[in-house]
């Protein structure tokens, strides 16, 4: 019965995404995980939010505007999941749809994750931090890097085919959430011209597992958001990329809402945190992001 639910479910997903592009972000194998043999699934305890779990084959799900207007920007975005799984519709899907109606073209981004042995990719998650000691690192392993690596490669691919799409390549964002947070954030500060993004949205970002250290010399403004009562306890890793964006003279700007939550995405909780991605809307707009190609 169990099997019967998943293939139920990864054919929904499919169908759900089948008018939209898929792009492979490498030929053959993803470099580094060439042994990797288990099969990509989708868990679904949640059924408003499935999960996407044993990502082997990194990808991009291409959006297109679908609204009467039409921007030159692109946005790169990366769901969070603990490295462990993809909240790919919540933190992936439904900020794709919000933005397309804008004008933007988005690529939400499937990077790979770590292993799940069974079908419960969030048990396997909790245990791991649960084993993981009060203010202690938590150990996700090379897959870190793996997932950095499908960022980067993502932005060089939107870079390299911007005038297939209509897009500026000087107009090009990468937004994540929480692990997702931690991919934008190791992209912001180990890219170098072709691989690096133009603006940042890390969302109540993971930001010890970041990979880099650097707030890079070229201007990236950033727009940052989280909760106070972040049920991770990640507000102030927030605090620290809004910190250091500012000493470097970079322009950030922060919503840090006093309740939403770890993990609020595009779910609605009737809170002021559930309209943090009108308040990315008009950061976008103030920046020229938004205006209409001519």
């Amino acid at each position: 019965m169990k099997n019967i639910l998943i293939l139920a479910l990864l054919l929904f997903a499919n169908l759900a995404y089948s008018q939209q592009q898929v792009i492979k972000l490498y030929p053959g194998k993803a470099p580094g995980s060439e042994n990797w043999n288990w099969k990509e699934a989708v868990e679904n305890y949640n059924p408003k939010s499935p999960h996407i779990y044993n990502v082997v084959e990194p990808s991009l799900t291409v959006f297109k505007p679908s609204g009467t207007q039409k921007s030159e920007t692109a946005v790169i975005v990366a769901p969070g999941g603990g490295f462990q799984m993809l909240a790919f519709e919540k933190e992936g899907t439904a900020v794709a749809k919000w933005l397309a109606e804008k004008g933007v073209t988005v690529f939400v981004l499937k990077y790979r994750v770590n292993r799940t042995k069974g079908t419960q990719p969030g048990e396997e998650l909790s245990k791991l931090l649960s084993a993981t000691p009060p203010g202690s690192p938590v150990a996700f392993g090379e897959v870190v890097e793996f997932a950095m690596n499908d960022g980067l490669e993502a932005v060089k691919y939107v870079r390299e085919h911007a005038a297939d799409y209509g897009i500026d390549p000087g107009k090009i964002g990468f937004m994540g959430f929480s692990a997702g947070g931690t991919v934008t954030m190791s992209v912001a500060m180990t890219s170098k011209g072709v691989n690096q993004p133009n603006f940042i949205a890390p969302i109540y970002t993971y930001l010890t597992a970041a990979i880099g250290n650097q707030v890079p010399k070229e201007k990236m403004p950033a727009f940052l958001a989280a909760a106070s009562n972040d049920g991770l306890g990640l507000a102030p890793h927030t605090i620290e990329i809004y910190s250091k964006w500012l000493a470097a003279g970079q322009e950030v700007e922060l919503h840090m809402y006093e309740k939403g939550d770890h993990g609020f995405g595009m779910s609605k909780q009737g809170l002021p945190a559930d309209t943090w991605i009108d308040r990315f809307g008009d950061w976008l707009h103030a920046r020229g992001l938004l205006t209409p190609a001519k």
